[in-house]
């Protein structure tokens, strides 16, 4: 799974919004990796509705995330604009995404992605967040609204699934990425591969 991890210009200190962008293209692939492989798991994900339903779920969980991030690092009002431009970059591309494969107005689709959003962090800022990560209600909660998303035979079983693989892998992979974009020195540039010719027969 390809995502961004350093920065390559010169080394510089970025803007809230700028750690936003790359933040909310690496929110939207571990999404996304959570759920093919909660499929690989076995668990039926139909192309469609609930596909898309898991999708905004996980996204607007890993919002959360991010946001819990933003508050140890940033001030009251860099923390604003981080989360309200990454909110606003993950709700474009799921909206693109969700509007060129299933239909309906783009503009829609992104409302409605933001009306979840807004609803969902009201409900999780009952859940603690501290050094050491999530609360395990934190991690509960997107299991059980994952529940409401699977089919009967599948509602019990995903729990499971969310609380001890896809959420703890998807939060460690944000927390990290987090981390190394807070990095102000640009990643040291590999060493150019010396390319070898054949030794000349003598």
């Amino acid at each position: 799974m390809r995502i961004k991890s350093n920065w390559y210009k010169a080394g510089r200190e970025h803007t809230p919004a700028e750690q936003a962008g790359a933040v909310a293209f690496n929110i939207s692939r571990i999404a996304e990796n959570a759920l093919k492989n909660t499929r690989k798991a076995k668990f039926e994900v139909a192309i469609g509705p609930q596909y898309f339903s898991f999708l905004g779920e996980f996204l607007v969980f890993l919002i959360q995330v991010a946001d819990r991030l933003a508050y140890r690092q940033f001030s009251p009002e860099d923390r604003f604009v981080f989360t309200s431009t990454l909110a606003n970059h993950v709700a474009n591309t799921y909206a693109e995404n969700k509007s060129r494969l299933m239909g309906g107005e783009l503009t829609e689709c992104k409302l409605q992605f933001i009306d979840s959003l807004n609803l969902r962090a009201g409900e999780y800022a009952e859940f603690g967040y501290d050094e050491n990560g999530p609360e395990f209600a934190f991690i509960r909660y997107l299991a059980f609204c994952m529940g409401q998303i699977m089919d009967e035979k599948d509602s019990d079983w995903i729990i499971d699934q969310i609380m001890s693989i896809e959420a703890p892998n998807a939060v460690d992979m944000l927390e990290k990425n987090f981390k190394n974009l807070l990095v102000t020195e640009p990643a040291k540039a590999r060493p150019p591969r010396r390319r070898l010719t054949p030794a000349k027969n003598t």
